[in-house]
């Protein structure tokens, strides 16, 4: 349910006085995040940003056991997107401004082994906002994909293999701003894991299949 409370920091000079409203939900529950949009316009007006972040990720996911563990993947990583911005879109597109932006993965590239729900589920992402974002082409809102290579969080902290250009958060976080600034409108980060990710999707498949048919799986437990 959103929470009502309305938080106004003192700032030092150098910072920037600013007025917070706090939600708690799940972005899995479309209901809870339109009660909270419908109070956030309410307060503030359309918003400038709109940024759908959350995501999970488990390893292998083969047996019937894991099927709802596979259900709550694509519920938050897919439908959390979708949930997340449609209860702006509309006044956004009445401001004729804004910009709806994801947060997909490189994981979404090339379907990783062991990582089958959050590849598909991160792939199916970058379909979904490319396809919005044509549809909002003429709206004035852009809508933003972000594909962040590792990041040093809790979801990569158990990887049992090497993570090459792994980023801190708040450098991410900084990086991802610029790019929403500059209304980038695909964006992998680090720069070095775009190369990667060119060329992982352009690699035939028997080659792919080659090389990565040895890698190390993602634990089962994340």
């Amino acid at each position: 349910m959103p929470d009502s409370r309305t938080h106004e920091p003192v700032a030092h000079p150098e910072e920037v006085r600013m007025r917070a409203a706090v939600y708690t939900g799940d972005v899995r529950d479309a209901d809870a995040l339109e009660k909270a949009a419908v109070d956030f316009i309410a307060r503030f007006g359309a918003p400038d940003v709109v940024i759908a972040n959350a995501g999970i990720s488990q390893g292998a996911l083969t047996q019937r056991e894991d099927l709802p563990t596979f259900r709550a993947i694509f519920d938050t990583n897919v439908m959390g997107i979708v949930n997340t911005f449609a209860p702006f879109v509309a006044a956004m597109r009445a401001a004729r401004a804004g910009a709806l932006v994801g947060i997909a993965s490189v994981a979404g590239f090339r379907g990783l082994p062991g990582s089958g729900a959050y590849s598909a589920s991160k792939a199916a992402a970058i379909a979904y906002l490319e396809s919005l974002r044509i549809e909002e082409r003429a709206s004035g809102v852009s809508v933003l994909t972000i594909c962040p290579g590792y990041i040093a969080t809790a979801m990569t902290a158990r990887n049992p293999y090497p993570m090459p250009f792994l980023l801190e958060p708040d450098e991410a976080a900084r990086r991802i701003a610029r790019a929403i600034e500059r209304r980038q409108r695909f964006y992998v980060l680090p720069w070095p894991m775009a190369i990667v990710g060119a060329m992982l999707r352009i690699m035939p498949r028997p080659l792919y299949d080659a090389v990565f048919a040895h890698a190390p799986r993602k634990p089962r437990v994340s």
